[in-house]
Formats: structure tokens, C-alpha cells, sequence
């Protein structure tokens, strides 16, 4: 799993150079994308999928969060039932259900980095471009300390996570 990285840039050469470093230390052009309002041409900076710019991320991680909800409510009803029959092994089941939905979703609340384009989208409508990098984790100091020093107009919008899949 990968590491999406965020920056505002105010304008598309800031954006263009900050390609253009990132090329420079081995980041694939496929791991660039960049998101700009609907009037602003991006000319041959990488665009973002059509997955990307919907932010397929935030449904795919709503649609986790429910589906693990969805088991515990089951779990906790099946937990009820098989209380009710005076069935202990069935009880000891749930409760095992139960626990591991518990232990999923603390691991997605606490581990994995959130942060979604809803986050951008006043920028965005203020014709600001919006640069995403996929980076392994252990990327992500440099390329943090690359913008810094080279890139001080950019405003670093945080990390999120990227299956890798699919182009989302």
C-alpha cells in the first residue's frame, strides 16, 4: 500500500517545476497527478484519473467503515440469538466477530492516514493546483523536505493512503 502525498501549488509553473524535481529523483510520471479547477489548462503536467478526481479513495473507505459496521451489528445479533438458544459455541463465535471488527476498525481509524480532496476543493475553486504523489512510506520524508527546500510556495496538504489498484 502506498503513501498519497498532497500540495497546493498557486499556479501551474509552480506545479510544472515541482513535476519536474520530483521526475528528477525517480518518482514515475504514473505516480503524479495533479487536479486543477475545470477552466485552468494543466498542459503537460499529469493529470488525474477519472476515479481521482472523484475521490474513489473516500468511497472506498466509506464503504469499508459500513461494511465493518454492518458485520458488528450481525455479530452482536447473532451474539443475542445464540444467547437466547443456549448456544455457547455459536455465542463464542460472535463474540470473536465482534472482537476482530472492533480490532479492524481501530487499526483503519488509528493507522491509516486519511485525507480526502474535500479537504481542497476551496482551493481548487480558487484556481489553485492540487499535486498528489504515490510514494512507498519511506518516501515520504524526502519528498516532504524536497518541497520544503524547493518548493516553499507549496503548501503540503497532508498523506493518505492508495491501494495501488485500479488507478484510484
Amino acid at each position: 500500500m502506498k503513501r498519497r502525498l498532497y500540495f497546493l501549488f498557486p499556479d501551474t509553473g509552480h506545479a510544472r517545476a515541482a513535476v519536474q524535481d520530483l521526475v528528477r529523483i525517480d518518482v514515475a510520471p504514473a505516480r503524479l497527478h495533479t487536479i486543477a479547477r475545470a477552466d485552468i489548462d494543466l498542459g503537460d503536467l499529469p493529470v488525474a484519473t477519472n476515479p481521482q478526481r472523484h475521490d474513489a479513495l473516500a468511497q472506498i473507505e466509506k464503504g469499508l467503515w459500513n461494511g465493518n459496521l454492518a458485520l458488528f451489528a450481525l455479530a452482536a445479533a447473532g451474539l443475542v440469538i445464540a444467547a437466547l438458544a443456549g448456544a455457547p459455541g455459536w455465542a463464542v463465535l460472535a463474540i470473536g466477530v465482534m472482537a476482530a471488527s472492533v480490532a479492524g476498525g481501530a487499526w483503519f481509524a488509528m493507522r491509516l492516514p486519511h485525507v480526502h480532496l474535500d479537504e481542497f476543493r476551496a482551493a481548487l475553486r480558487h484556481g489553485e493546483i492540487l499535486l498528489m504523489v504515490d510514494v512507498t512510506r519511506d518516501c515520504i520524508e524526502e519528498i516532504d523536505a524536497l518541497m520544503q527546500r524547493r518548493h516553499p510556495e507549496s503548501v503540503a496538504g497532508g498523506s493518505g493512503w492508495t491501494p495501488d489498484l485500479f488507478g484510484v
